[in-house]
Parts: structure tokens; sequence; C-alpha cells
């Protein structure tokens, strides 16, 4: 099963590195009219999957999980896209994918104050290897005149946090449920993200600062749907899977993927090669996340032993 979860962890990072490339493929469009797109599309795609299920379904969730369900679709999907976009058309794919990157070692230390987690003292050199990643990432923004990278950075930033409330929410509403599957908690979040972004469909279309062309649009829904289908759909998939077999420490580890995916998508969309301090804030990162996990490792053999001897 953690081997599973591993690979689908993997698999998830993969397509969520796809989204980074959305808002550089579509410069036209505003970060909140690409949120709401993608979004009316996952929910419904995500309303025809879950149809045969949905009676048994209202059956097994009372208003507690459904507001749960409201507080994800939020923090892990409207809001956090809207941030992500902001940060990507205004400080490059390549600056955002690595302040995401240190979702794997925000996600760990929270995981910490898990039972039986590992202490918190233990991921020291973790902390200060991505912090050091982070001050990479802030100077090479801040070096740029103008506001605009700055302001990618703060964005940035924000999706982190949202993202990470969304991680940790998420990892324990599946722990909780057992009449749920994972990919029917995927498909239900769906639907809520879905109606939320249909509230907003409205002002968003009223609010619109330029009309677009009919080819623009076409464009629109092709890259909408494949981002709904691909990262939402599949991906979130993968991802609840992986959260219901595999410790919320563990999972903290695997959102590296995404970063390393979207990493390489970047360079490969800007045609270019990481600058010294990317290079440097890759470096840092990839080492905080493999010092989190030298942390774990001698956790895990306690824990085997433990259970060998029992």
């Amino acid at each position: 099963m953690t081997r599973l979860g591993m690979l689908a962890g993997i698999a998830a990072g993969a397509l969520w590195g796809l989204v980074f490339l959305a808002p550089a493929l579509l410069p036209a469009f505003q970060p909140l009219e690409l949120s709401v797109g993608r979004y009316l599309a996952y929910g419904l795609i995500a309303a025809v999957l879950v149809a045969p299920s949905w009676r048994r379904l209202l059956r097994s969730l009372g208003w507690r999980e459904w507001r749960g369900l409201i507080w994800l679709s939020l923090t892990g999907n409207i809001i956090y896209y809207v941030l992500l976009a902001s940060a990507v058309q205004t400080g490059g794919v390549a600056m955002t994918s690595m302040v995401i990157g240190l979702l794997p070692l925000v996600v760990t230390v929270v995981g910490s104050r898990d039972r039986d987690a590992v202490p918190l003292r233990k991921l020291l050199p973790s902390l200060v290897l991505s912090g050091a990643g982070l001050l990479c990432i802030s100077w090479q923004s801040l070096a740029h005149p103008g506001h605009a990278s700055l302001l990618g950075l703060l964005c940035a930033l924000a999706a982190l946090l949202s993202w990470t409330v969304y991680a940790v929410g998420n990892s324990r509403w599946l722990g909780r449920l057992r009449a749920v599957s994972a990919q029917e908690w995927n498909l239900l979040t769906g639907v809520v993200t879905g109606a939320a972004a249909l509230l907003l469909a409205i002002p968003v279309a009223l609010a619109a600062p330029a009309a677009h062309g009919g080819t623009a649009w076409l464009q629109f829904a092709g890259l909408v749907t494949g981002v709904a289908l691909l990262c939402s759909v599949v991906g979130n998939g993968l991802w609840n899977y992986a959260s219901r077999v595999l410790p919320l420490t563990l999972m903290g580890q695997m959102i590296v993927f995404e970063f390393l995916f979207a990493l390489v998508y970047g360079y490969a969309w800007e045609r270019r090669w990481p600058t010294a301090a990317e290079a440097a804030a890759t470096a840092l990162l990839l080492a905080g996340v493999l010092a989190c996990a030298v942390a774990h490792r001698p956790q895990r053999a306690a824990s085997a032993a433990a259970a060998r001897i029992a």
C-alpha cells in the first residue's frame, strides 16, 4: 500500500505541474477568469461522474462533512488557483513553482504535531535549508526593478499558505471518512467547487476588462477543460488515494514532485536554463526535503522494530 501510495503521489505531482503553465498559455485572461473556467469544468465533469452514487453519498454525509467540502473547495481550489495564476503572470513560472516547492516542508512540519510524529527538533536542519532556499527566491525577485516580481512573490506565498490548509484538512478528512472512497470525496469536492465557481461566473464576466475573440474563447475552453480533467479529476483522485494510505508527514514529501515537474515544464516553456539563484534555491529546497526524509527514517525503523518485538 505504501509503494502504491507513493506512486500515486508522484503521478499526481506530474499532472499538477501542468497547472503552472496554464496562466502562461493564456496571458490575455485574468487569474479569476482562469479559476472560474477551470472549476466550472471540474464541477461539470465531477457531477457527471458522481451521479450514479449521489443518493448513497447524500445518506452518508452530514452538514459537518458538507461544510468541510466547502472549506476545502475554497482553500484548495478557487482561492489557491487565483493566487497561483496571479503569481505566474506577475512573477513567472519558475519563481512561483519554487515557492510552492516549500509545500513539502510546511505540510511535514504541520504533520509533526500529529500523534507519534517525528519531533520538530529533528526537522530543524530541513527548516534551515528550506528557509535559505526561500531567501534565494526572495533575492531573485526583489533584485528586478518594479513591483511585479514582488507582487508575484507575495501571491505565491499566499498560495502556499492556502494549499497547506487544504492539504492538512483534506488528509484528516480522508482519515475519518470510511463510507466514501478517495475518488468520491474528490468528485464531491469538484461539485462544491463548481457551484462556487458558478456563483462567481456572472460578476467575473461583467468585470472582465477586455472582450476576447472567438478563437481565444475556444482556446480558453479547451485549456480549462484539459486542466480540469487531468489536474483536478485525475490528479486530485490520485492525491486523495495517497492521502488515505500514507501518513501526513510522508505526504508532505510527495508534494515535491509537483514542484519538480513544474520546474521542468516552466524551463521548457521559457526555453532557458535556471539562473544561479534559481539553481541554488532548487538545490536548497531539495536538500531540505531530503533532510526531512532522513529525520523520519529512524522513526519508521523504530516503529518497525517495535512491531516485530510485539
